[in-house]
């Protein structure tokens, strides 16, 4: 199947900065059944953008706009070929506890298995540790299978119920979050069994008939564990799915902190305002990369203007500013 994807970001600032720097990470990988063909990231106002990968494969890009500017726009375009993958099945072997823990012990996991930023154990996670039964037992894909659905039973799906930096117990005292709590909340029970977990993020193609919670038009963030002879396999506890072929791998960390969609600072002293709009499309033969996306009119003329040259720095630069 072929998949193409558009994903448009927007910073509007309410008073210009004089310059912005930032990271993005919109480039899918190509690994395992997953191939990404063609991409291209446009940036408005014009820049210089440049690229590299991280020491597990991630592709980044990153610029400078130096010149004055009251918005930033951020296009970027996919083209995937994503191959089926074989079944996994519903159980291990017996003895795949200790077969996982020898293959954990001579490979270098420690970044999957230590707590990181947003998966870190807490009173409030151990007291669901303990209600959902979570402690070695039975086989490691039968626990992980049976965790996956009980997180979705347990929690609710509810858009903009917590924000990108929220901690887990946020989530947990309330039942509800978005993909990117749920995700944190199985890798922080997962990684308590001794189990590598990581945090994969990128988009998730819905159709009609999977009545998936997760909203169309965003991003989304699933878990992987290292379960041999299997590998890492990808659990999506927000729609209680084993991934497959409708989840485009973009990038992989520890937790969110290390893969956001975009990352960057300015200088200047002001608000701004985000906005994301995707788009996920399949076909069976390749398409062209020139569909309509659902986004306000005004964004194609801001990216037009990606063609003008940047007006010259400003004298007098302000204080820097974290933007997320």
């Amino acid at each position: 199947m072929f998949y193409s994807i558009k994903h448009l970001t927007k910073f509007h600032y309410a008073s210009p900065v004089s310059e912005s720097v930032m990271e993005a990470r919109m480039h899918p990988r190509s690994e395992g059944n997953q191939r990404c063909l063609t991409f291209h990231l446009a940036v408005s106002p014009r820049c210089r953008v440049f690229a590299y990968r991280d020491h597990v494969g991630n592709n980044i890009h990153h610029f400078d706009i130096p010149g004055q500017h009251s918005y930033l726009v951020i296009v970027a375009e996919s083209l995937l070929d994503i191959q089926l993958t074989a079944d996994i099945p519903n159980s291990l072997p017996a003895d795949a506890w200790v077969e996982a823990d020898s293959m954990v012990q001579m490979g270098d996991f420690w970044e999957m298995l230590l707590p990181s930023e947003f998966a870190e154990p807490t009173p409030l996670l151990l007291d669901l540790a303990n209600q959902l039964e979570v402690c070695r037992r039975d086989d490691p894909l039968s626990l992980l299978r049976e965790l996956n659905q009980k997180l979705y039973d347990w929690f609710e799906y509810v858009p903009k119920s917590t924000k990108v930096d929220s901690p887990i117990d946020e989530a947990i005292k309330s039942r509800q979050g978005v993909c990117q709590d749920f995700a944190h909340i199985m890798i922080a029970l997962v990684r308590s069994l001794r189990i590598p977990c990581r945090y994969v993020s990128g988009y998730l193609y819905r159709r009609a008939q999977d009545h998936d919670r997760s909203v169309v038009d965003a991003t989304h963030a699933w878990v992987e564990a290292f379960l041999p002879p299997l590998g890492w396999v990808g659990f999506d506890p927000t729609n209680c799915l084993l991934t497959g072929d409708r989840h485009i791998r973009t990038a992989i960390g520890r937790d969110y902190a290390d893969v956001p969609p975009t990352r960057g600072i300015f200088r200047g002293h002001t608000a701004s305002d985000l906005s994301v709009a995707v788009r996920v499309t399949a076909s069976t033969e390749a398409p062209e990369l020139d569909q309509v996306l659902p986004v306000p009119e005004e964004w194609s003329v801001l990216v037009e203007k990606a063609q003008e040259p940047p007006p010259p720095p400003a004298k007098n630069m302000a204080q820097e500013q974290q933007q997320q």
